[in-house]
């Protein structure tokens, strides 16, 4: 990114340079920071999704609008559609649910509970999952959906 330096060609005058000799160049090269910029960007896309809870799920549409963020991390909790459960991107057993999340529970601040729900798990399941979490004394469960689906004639 340094100034490079070209030669000028003919022209005698009393102003002039002597035939051969070089002269600064004034434009800057943007070309590398071009190419720099480029590559940050293909490094972010990629990187992007990778940001995400990592259990892949195919979540039910609803127009219902986004919670609030929180100041913690939160919590969730996916049921894949082949019936496990996973605690943020771990699968664990339905007998290690609650009392993983019990000691999880006494380090946090607030016990929200995000629920994650692929959309061919039977309701049956998910009632029963969010019956224990509401047993373990877990109140403050977040379902967590895709946005745009249909609004059945409201706002």
């Amino acid at each position: 990114m340094g100034a490079g330096v070209a030669k000028k060609s003919g022209g005698g005058g009393r102003r002039g340079r002597r035939r051969g000799s070089a002269a600064a160049m004034s434009e800057i090269n943007v070309t590398p920071f071009v190419d720099v910029m480029l590559v940050l960007l293909i490094i972010f896309m990629v990187a992007a999704p990778l940001l995400t809870v990592g259990v892949p799920i195919e979540l039910p549409d609803t127009a219902a609008k986004a919670l609030p963020t929180e100041q913690e991390e939160p919590l969730a909790i996916t049921l894949t559609a082949d019936g496990l459960i996973a605690l943020q991107t771990t699968e664990i057993g339905d007998a290690e649910l609650i009392p993983r999340l019990m000691a999880i529970a006494a380090e946090r601040t607030t016990n929200k509970i995000f629920l994650r729900v692929d959309g061919q798990v039977p309701y049956e399941r998910v009632a029963q999952v969010m019956g224990a979490l509401n047993a373990a004394g877990f109140n403050d469960i977040g379902l967590v959906t895709e946005a745009n689906g249909p609004s059945f004639g409201g706002n």
